[in-house]
């Protein structure tokens, strides 16, 4: 029996004005442990999605580590048996997809790496694998991420940590670039108990907005970035998360979290939805935390986060 242990960090991308390439990654994380024995995939959960997601060949980590071993050109391995420990809400606006497609890519790699030479180099794995011929690089990971959710802004800042921006080349491959955010910047996620599915989300957006929308959030992107890397300034913060590429768009799905984040900038909170939503995001400063939990009630979670320094992780347990 072979044994690894991901672990994967909640994000929240677009992040207002970011639409699509800004993702944050959060201290908020996902726990796998995978081991090859027997046959078949036979998955365990505990937390969120426990009762709820498939436990067998259709769970979203086991799809994506089959398809990674495809990626790879290696036999799939007989019997797969996980056991998922979540924390991450599921179809919430907080990367939780896109944890399970790294998780399950990363557990591939490195599984792959104890049987048939290292495939868990690079920056977005730890531990002490075995040493050989690499056969999926860090950019093969992203791009295979990338490929399976759809876009990167959530599966950037889940491999790398911290504050990512991610962007396609001509010929399509995902690229990222990771940013520190300044340590006084503190995200705050604010839960509903309601869900939205991504594509529901993504299909209220229009085909075409005014170029005039777009110019805006050119600038509002690059305000944020600035934003974001500098000692935090609520009034900047707030400038810097204002968006009108999709949130407006999207509201009518999610009118509860579109009202709450007019509540909250309203008293002056940089506040915004996270990913397609319904969870709300707010950047929490020392002079904005006592404003956030009158404007919330009752019907919401509230979490303050630390940003995650360094992405998913892989450890390869001292019994193997």
């Amino acid at each position: 029996m072979t044994t690894v242990d991901i672990r994967v960090p909640a994000t929240s991308a677009n992040l207002g004005p970011g639409f699509d390439s800004l993702g944050l990654a959060l201290s908020l994380y996902d726990h796998v442990r995978v081991t090859l024995d027997g046959d078949g995939a036979r998955v365990t959960v505990e937390g969120e999605g426990a009762g709820e997601v498939d436990t067998g060949e259709g769970h979203l980590v086991v799809r994506a580590m089959r398809k990674t071993y495809d990626r790879m050109g290696l036999p799939q391995p007989a019997g797969i048996r996980m056991h998922c420990r979540n924390s991450i809400p599921h179809a919430r606006g907080l990367g939780s997809s896109s944890a399970a497609v790294c998780a399950g890519i990363l557990a591939a790699r490195s599984l792959a790496g104890a049987t048939h030479g290292d495939v868990t180099h690079g920056d977005v794995t730890r531990g002490d694998p075995p040493h050989g011929d690499a056969v999926l690089s860090d950019d093969d990971v992203l791009a295979l991420a990338t490929e399976m959710e759809g876009h990167p802004d959530n599966v950037a800042p889940c491999l790398a940590g911290g504050l990512t921006i991610a962007w396609t080349e001509h010929d399509g491959a995902p690229r990222r670039v990771k940013l520190v955010p300044d340590a006084g910047v503190r995200p705050v996620v604010l839960v509903p108990a309601t869900r939205l599915s991504t594509e529901t989300a993504r299909g209220l957006l229009p085909k075409d907005v005014p170029h005039k929308d777009a110019s805006f959030n050119a600038g509002r992107a690059a305000l944020l970035i600035a934003a974001l890397t500098r000692s935090p300034d609520r009034a900047l913060l707030l400038a810097a998360t204002e968006d009108r590429l999709h949130q407006h768009y999207r509201a009518p799905a999610m009118p509860e979290s579109a009202d709450l984040v007019e509540r909250l900038r309203a008293v002056g909170v940089p506040a915004v939805v996270s990913g397609a939503g319904p969870t709300v995001l707010a950047f929490s400063t020392s002079d904005s935390q006592d404003l956030i939990a009158p404007e919330v009630g009752n019907d919401w979670h509230i979490q303050l986060m630390d940003v995650d320094p360094g992405g998913a992780t892989v450890q390869f347990p001292e019994t193997r």
